[in-house]
C-alpha cells in the first residue's frame, strides 16, 4: 500500500510540474520570466501589442547583459526580443490575439497564476491572522447555510444574526463600540489584497475555458455528418449559452450577478479610496498601496475578458455554423492531410540542403472553352462592317412604323413653317405618318434644340398610331422657331 500511496503522489507531483505555471517557476530562466511579464503587463494594461512586446523585452535583455547578469548560470535567454516571446508564446505563457485589427499579447491564466504566487510569496509573510480566519469561517458558514434544508434551523439562524447586527448597533449609538486597533485593520487590507491577487487568474481561467469550448465546438461542427439544418439548431442555442457550457463560465455567471453592476464598481472604487486616506494605510508600503488602488480596475478588466471572449465563441461558432458544409470540410480536411503527408515523405528521403520552390499560384485545370455569358464585353470576333444607309432594303415596313421619331421627315416639315410656329398646330397639320406619339416627342426636341417659348395657353394634339389607332395628349402651349438662333458674339 505505502508504494502504491507512492507512486500515486509522485505521478500526481510529475502531472502538476507538466503544468506551464510550475514548468514557468522551475525553469532556468524563471527570475526573467516572471520580471519581464510583470512589467510588460500590469492592471491598466491587459493587452500589449506584439510588436512593443517584443522591442520592451529586447530592451531589458540587453540592460541585464550590460550590467553582467547574462554570465549569471545563463538566466538570462539568449535570443531577441520576438524570439523570446515567441517562445512564451509556445510554453503557453503568452496568448495571442487579435483587438481592433491589431496583433496583441495577453497573459495565459497559467502565467496570471506564476505572477500571483510570486507576487505572494515575495510580497512578505503570510500570517494566521483574524481576517483570514473570520474568512474562512463565514464561507463554511455560508455554504452550511446554503445546504441547509430544514426552514427551521435557517430561521434559529437567521434570527440569532438579526439579535446580534441590533446589539451592535445599540452599543455603537451609546458610544460604547471600541475602535479597531490599525494593527487589526491592516491585517485586514493584507487579506484583501491576498484574495484580489487570485482574481486575475481566476478571470483569465476562465476566458480560456471559453476559448477552449469555442475550439472544441468548431471541431466537432467539421466532423458532424448531420442535415445541416439540425446542425443550426443545435450549434446555434450553444453559441447563446456559451456562458453556460463549461464549469468556469458557469461559476462566473454567478458572480457576475455581484459584479456585473457598474454602479457596483463605482462603489467599490470609492470604497478603496476612501480606504487608503486612513490612519492605518501608512502601515502598507508603495507596492501594497498600488495594488489595493488597483483592485477595482482589475475586477473591472477581469469582466471585460470575460464577456470579450463570451462574444467572440459566439461570434466565430455562429459564423461556423452559417458556413458549415460537411462536404466541403471533408474535401479540406483530406486535402490538408494529403500535403502534410506528401511533406513528411519528401522531408524523409530529401537532403538537408534541399532547396524548396514556393507556390507562387495554384495550377489550373484545362476545361477547355467555357460558356461565354452575356458578363463578357468582349466580342467572340470582329463584327461585319456595316453597309450604307442608302443600300438597306426593308422588307417589312411595318416594324420601321413603330420605330422612333423620323427625324429627317420631322426637320423638313419644320422648315417650311415660317421663321415661327405654334408647336400644337404643326402637329395637328402634319401628314398622317408623322403624327404618331413618338413624332410629337421628337417634335418637341427640336423644338427645344432651335429655342421655344412657353405659353400660358395647353395645347390638345390627337396623334395616330402605325395600327390606326388614336390617342390625346395636352401640354403647355409652344411657339417654337424654325432654326436654331446663333448669338454674333
Amino acid at each position: 500500500m505505502t508504494g502504491t500511496h507512492a507512486e500515486a503522489a509522485y505521478i500526481r507531483s510529475l502531472a502538476a510540474f507538466r503544468t506551464p505555471t510550475l514548468n514557468l517557476l522551475h525553469g532556468r530562466h524563471a527570475p526573467f520570466v516572471i520580471a519581464a511579464l510583470s512589467m510588460l503587463f500590469t492592471a491598466d494594461r491587459p493587452a500589449v501589442p506584439v510588436a512593443d512586446a517584443h522591442a520592451e523585452v529586447a530592451e531589458a535583455l540587453d540592460e541585464l547583459r550590460a550590467s553582467g547578469y547574462d554570465d549569471e548560470d545563463r538566466r538570462i535567454p539568449s535570443g531577441t526580443g520576438r524570439e523570446v516571446c515567441r517562445n512564451w508564446a509556445k510554453q503557453g505563457w503568452l496568448v495571442q490575439q487579435i483587438d481592433d485589427d491589431v496583433e496583441v499579447y495577453r497573459l495565459s491564466a497559467h502565467a496570471v497564476e506564476a505572477l500571483e504566487i510570486t507576487g505572494r510569496t515575495g510580497g512578505g509573510r503570510t500570517r494566521v491572522s483574524t481576517s483570514r480566519m473570520r474568512t474562512l469561517l463565514d464561507a463554511v458558514e455560508r455554504l452550511s447555510d446554503s445546504a441547509e434544508a430544514d426552514p427551521i434551523k435557517r430561521i434559529t439562524r437567521l434570527t440569532a444574526e438579526r439579535d446580534a447586527l441590533d446589539a451592535e448597533i445599540l452599543r455603537v449609538q451609546a458610544g460604547q463600540d471600541a475602535p479597531i486597533d490599525d494593527e487589526e485593520l491592516y491585517e485586514e487590507a493584507e487579506n484583501v489584497l491576498h484574495l484580489a491577487r487570485e482574481l486575475p487568474a481566476d478571470f483569465t481561467r476562465v476566458a480560456e475555458s471559453l476559448k477552449q469550448m469555442q475550439r472544441d465546438v468548431v471541431a466537432h461542427l467539421r466532423r458532424d455528418d448531420r442535415p445541416t439544418g439540425e446542425v443550426l439548431r443545435e450549434y446555434l442555442q450553444r453559441a447563446r449559452d456559451v456562458m453556460q457550457s463549461t464549469p468556469e463560465g458557469r461559476a462566473f455567471a454567478g458572480a457576475l450577478r455581484l459584479i456585473g453592476d457598474p454602479d457596483r464598481i463605482d462603489a467599490l472604487t470609492e470604497q478603496l479610496h476612501t480606504l487608503l486616506a486612513q490612519p492605518f494605510s501608512r502601515y502598507l508600503d508603495v507596492t501594497q498601496r498600488s495594488e489595493f488602488d488597483a483592485i477595482g480596475r482589475r475586477v473591472e478588466l477581469g469582466v471585460e475578458e470575460v464577456l470579450a471572449a463570451q462574444r467572440r465563441a459566439s461570434h466565430v461558432i455562429t459564423g461556423q455554423v452559417k458556413t458549415h458544409d460537411p462536404l466541403r470540410d471533408r474535401q479540406i480536411d483530406e486535402l490538408l492531410r494529403d500535403v502534410i503527408s506528401g511533406l513528411h515523405d519528401w522531408a524523409r528521403t530529401a537532403p538537408a540542403t534541399a532547396p524548396i520552390d514556393p507556390v507562387r499560384s495554384l495550377p489550373l485545370i484545362d476545361l477547355g472553352r467555357l460558356r461565354q455569358t452575356v458578363g463578357d464585353v468582349r466580342p467572340p470576333g470582329a463584327p461585319a462592317p456595316l453597309s450604307d444607309a442608302d443600300d438597306v432594303e426593308y422588307l417589312e415596313t411595318d416594324s420601321r412604323s413603330w420605330g422612333g421619331p423620323r427625324y429627317a421627315e420631322l426637320e423638313s416639315y419644320v422648315a417650311g413653317l415660317g421663321e415661327q410656329f405654334d408647336l400644337g398646330e404643326a402637329f395637328a397639320d402634319a401628314p398622317d405618318d408623322t403624327r404618331r406619339p413618338v413624332d410629337l416627342v421628337g417634335l418637341l426636341e427640336i423644338a427645344h434644340r432651335n429655342g421655344m417659348t412657353e405659353g400660358s395657353g395647353i395645347s390638345d394634339v390627337e396623334t395616330l398610331r402605325p395600327d390606326g389607332t388614336t390617342r390625346r395628349f395636352a401640354f403647355v402651349s409652344v411657339t417654337a422657331r424654325t432654326t436654331k438662333e446663333h448669338d454674333d458674339a
